[in-house]
C-alpha cells in the first residue's frame, strides 16, 4: 500500500482529513522523540486506537521518518536525521555569511542577498536591504530561475554545459532557440573564467547584480552571493568595478566554511 493512500485511509480520505492526519503524524513523531516508543504507550499518550496509531506509524516508517526495533519499538529515523543536519547546515550558512554581506551592504549602498540551490532552482536565505531606494521584488525563502538570476548562474559556475542546457530550456519554457542558448553558453563562460556572473535585467526589470560563489571545505560551490541594485546605479564600468569586492566577500565567507583559496583565484 502507498504512503499517501494509508495515511488517506486513517482520516477518511485526502479530502477530509489530510490536515488532521498530517497532524496526527507529526504528533507521532514529537510523541516518539518524547520517549513514547511502544505501540501501545504512544496510542494511549495520544488518545488513538492502536490500529489507527500503528498505521500512522507504519506510513511515518515507510518514509524514513521513523525505525523500529525489535521489542523496543519506535524510534526516529535517518529521514528526520538528515533534515536536521541540511537546516542546521542551512543556519550555519546565514550566521557565517551574514556580517560579511551586511559589511558588502554598507560599502556598496546596494542589495545584497544570499543563496544556495534547492530543487534545481536559486533559494534565497538572507537578504540585506540596500541603502537606495531601491524597490527589489526578492523574499528570504523564495526560489527563482538558475539562468535568469546572477545568484543563480554564480551557483552553477561549475556545473558542466549540459546541466546548463537542460536548465536554461526548462527555465525559459517554449520559444527558446538553439541561438539564445549559444549566446548564454558564451556569456556564462565568460562568467566562469572571471569567477562571478551578471544578471543584466533579465530577471527582474530594470533590476542588475553581480553574483560570486561560496566554496566549502572541498572547493565546491555550495551558496553565492549577489549585489543588485536599480540598472540606473548598475552601469557596465559599476558592475566590473563591484566584482572583486563580491569575489573578496565570498570569499572570506568560503574561507570560514574550510576553503582554501589558491594563488591567484
Amino acid at each position: 500500500m502507498a504512503v499517501k493512500d494509508s495515511l488517506a485511509e486513517v482520516d477518511g480520505g485526502p479530502s477530509t482529513g489530510g490536515s488532521q492526519t498530517l497532524l496526527r503524524g507529526l504528533d507521532i513523531i514529537e510523541a516518539v522523540a518524547a520517549g513514547h516508543k511502544a505501540l501501545a504507550d504512544l496510542a494511549g499518550h495520544l488518545g488513538l486506537t492502536k490500529s489507527t496509531a500503528h498505521r500512522l506509524a507504519s506510513a511515518l516508517v515507510e518514509r524514513g521518518y521513523l525505525a523500529t526495533t525489535p521489542r523496543r519499538g519506535y524510534r526516529l529515523g535517518a529521514k528526520l536525521l538528515a533534515l536536521g543536519f541540511l537546516a542546521q547546515r542551512k543556519m550555519d550558512l546565514v550566521q557565517i555569511a551574514r556580517p560579511h554581506i551586511e559589511a558588502l551592504a554598507a560599502r556598496t549602498g546596494d542589495t545584497v542577498h544570499l543563496g544556495i540551490i534547492d530543487a534545481d532552482m536559486a533559494l534565497y536565505l538572507d537578504k540585506i536591504q540596500g541603502q537606495r531606494r531601491v524597490e527589489i521584488s526578492s523574499r528570504i525563502g523564495e526560489r527563482q530561475p538558475l539562468t535568469s538570476t546572477g545568484l543563480g548562474k554564480a551557483l552553477i559556475l561549475d556545473h558542466p554545459e549540459s546541466y546548463w542546457r537542460g536548465r536554461f530550456y526548462a527555465d525559459r519554457g517554449a520559444g527558446v532557440s538553439a541561438t539564445n542558448f549559444a549566446k548564454w553558453r558564451t556569456r556564462m563562460k565568460q562568467y566562469v573564467a572571471a569567477g562571478r556572473a551578471f544578471d543584466l535585467e533579465e530577471n527582474e526589470d530594470q533590476i542588475r547584480c553581480v553574483a560570486a560563489p561560496i566554496r566549502d571545505g572541498e572547493g565546491r560551490i555550495v551558496a553565492a552571493i549577489s549585489v543588485a541594485s536599480a540598472a540606473q546605479y548598475m552601469s557596465d564600468s559599476r558592475m566590473e568595478k563591484l566584482s572583486p569586492d563580491a569575489r573578496r566577500t565570498a570569499a572570506s565567507i568560503s574561507r570560514e566554511l574550510g576553503w582554501e583559496s589558491q594563488p591567484g583565484k
